[in-house]
């Protein structure tokens, strides 16, 4: 049995186990916050009643959990909208309370779903009762004839690539020639885009991994040898992708959205365990979606990449998104080791609910959720005072990224004061829970393998937070100054310690100046370099190292 193989038994199994373990409601559901979790669990359950493949170690009467599952799909398919005249026909709830039955169905749930349900179904028809089945069939049927799918490919995201997957899924499975033709265009353009523009949504999590499951799906039903090389170089794209920002369940550089269960700790990693691997499957599963079922290996050099870094690399692009301002290029960076990981997005630019994390250092996935990013913001629109949500940035922010290293300048106009931030003038920081040593204006840390450096340029506050703790600094000039080492590294240094480590870097302060504008020079202990960042007086924005301009353009490919 392949290692993949194994690890996606482990997830079923797992799974299962926490569906067999979860109370029904009086609804007969699981859960009413979002229907496709039901779909998902039962459709674990029933995988693990049934199949050979998980017959080891059940914790449960398999033809009793076989009963339990089949009962929830059942509950969860009726909830569709059947009505052909109705104008989300074919479409499910996503929010169920307080009733299920009178819940407004939605267009979120379908999306994925839908295919989903359609694998689903072909999989495991025959394990099936009749009646179950036959529920699936209709389902399924208006599914095809609501046509959610039947849009436009216009700005190459995780819908669009959604509504694609079930182009060629539903075309193929009614015989509808013209659809599947139009699935067919619509693989082929976004294939030519992503190539052309790049990936627009940077760090999406959990939305790359619907891209994931969406075009793995289809493949499945491909009989079209043309569809199928297709999606095969589709998913060569995607995983090639993910390994250049892969650190061991951890997703390095700036993120264009991600949800709560992603900041400050990836949690969102059952896909990334089944692919590599080389970190332990997580008790809470946040997004457990198909990530069982679905698999298709990445290429060889995509997963070598992946799990056998030696060198640092610099993983720099440029990426074309339409934004509020128009279609606008955006350079990305990260630098990447075998023991973390830092860099983010040059630009600011606005991001659907806000949800942007610009830039962060990144260690591998821990165990019990505990915190694996480390980052500054300014807080803006949507912010959650308590911390307990550290998202939601404002646009103030100016930054320097080089190779260990990330500065950072927040000089806060009065507007961003009174209108964007609801914390005013506070500069938040997530520091991973370890080893701590919290100097006046400076903050040393041994968080597994890796040591930091953070250097302010004014007071801060300590407030402990479950799985990290927030640095929350109070100023409207507020200036930040990270390096991260790895203990590897620093060795030769005579550094074996935490102590010895803050002894050492005690002595290295950034230069801070507020005259003409806000500037900081630094001198990195790794590499040595004499990094400077300023955000002049008139506005402008000025970087360089050892005494040469830099601009974002030199770093990208």
């Amino acid at each position: 049995m392949n290692g993949y193989t194994t690890r996606m038994n482990e997830i079923v199994r797992s799974v299962a186990e926490q569906a067999w373990r979860e109370p029904l409601l009086t609804s007969g559901l699981w859960f009413h916050g979002d229907v496709r979790n039901n779909f998902y669990y039962a459709s674990y359950l029933f995988a693990a009643s049934t199949d050979p493949l998980y017959e080891e170690e059940l914790p449960f009467d398999r033809q009793e959990a076989k009963r339990l599952a089949e009962h929830v799909l059942v509950r969860v398919l009726r909830l569709q909208q059947r009505d052909p005249d109705r104008p989300m026909y074919g479409h499910w709830p996503l929010n169920l309370d307080p009733v299920p039955e009178t819940a407004a169905p939605h267009e979120l749930p379908v999306e994925l779903m839908g295919s989903l349900m359609a694998y689903f179904h072909r999989k495991y028809e025959r394990q099936m009762s009749g009646h179950l089945a036959a529920e699936f069939e209709t389902a399924l049927g208006h599914v095809y004839r609501g046509g959610f799918y039947r849009r436009p490919l216009t700005v190459c995201n995780h819908h669009e690539a959604k509504y694609t997957a079930a182009k060629l899924i539903f075309g193929q499975l009614y015989g509808d020639e013209e659809l599947l033709e139009d699935g067919k265009n619509c693989l082929a353009s976004t294939l030519e885009r992503l190539r052309k523009e790049g990936m627009a949504e940077y760090g999406c999590l959990p939305w790359f991994w619907h891209w994931i499951q969406a075009i793995t799906c289809a493949l499945e039903f491909a009989a079209d040898p043309r569809v199928e090389s297709d999606l095969d170089e589709l998913l060569d794209e995607l995983w090639t992708l993910r390994a250049s920002y892969y650190l061991k369940g951890a997703w390095a550089g700036a993120h264009s959205r991600g949800w709560p269960h992603d900041a400050p700790s990836d949690a969102n990693v059952l896909h990334d365990y089944a692919q590599f691997g080389d970190f332990e499957l997580p008790a809470d599963m946040p997004r457990t979606e198909y990530a069982g079922f679905l698999f298709r290996e990445a290429p060889e050099r995509a997963r070598s990449l992946a799990l056998n870094r030696t060198e640092p690399a610099v993983v720099s692009r440029a990426l074309w998104k339409v934004t509020d301002e128009g279609f606008r290029q955006l350079h990305s960076y990260a630098y990447v080791t075998k023991h973390y990981a830092a860099g983010g997005l040059w630009e600011r630019v606005r991001e659907f609910d806000n949800e942007q994390l610009r830039w962060m250092f990144s260690i591998p996935v821990r165990r019990g959720g505990q915190g694996n990013q480390l980052y500054f913001f300014h807080p803006g629109e949507g912010y959650d005072p308590s911390g307990r949500d550290p998202r939601h940035q404002s646009p103030w922010m100016e930054v320097l990224y080089r190779k260990n290293v990330v500065i950072s300048l927040y000089p806060l106009p009065a507007e961003a004061i009174e209108q964007d931030a609801p914390e005013g003038n506070e500069v938040v920081g997530v520091l991973p829970e370890g080893e701590w040593i919290y100097e006046a204006e400076a903050l040393f840390g041994k968080v597994d393998e890796v040591l930091f450096a953070v250097y302010l340029n004014g007071s801060y506050e300590i407030r402990p937070m479950s799985g990290y703790n927030l640095a929350v600094c109070r100023g409207s000039r507020i200036g930040v100054v990270v390096e991260a080492v790895s203990l590897e590294d620093v060795k030769t240094k005579g550094i074996n310690s935490l102590t010895d480590f803050a002894a050492l870097m005690a002595g290295r302060t950034p230069v801070f100046a507020d005259e003409g504008g806000l500037t900081v020079e630094y001198t990195g202990l790794l590499h040595e370099e004499n990094l400077r960042l300023a955000k002049l007086a008139e506005g402008k924005a000025e970087s360089s190292v050892n005494g040469t301009e830099i601009t974002f353009q030199q770093y990208t490919v």
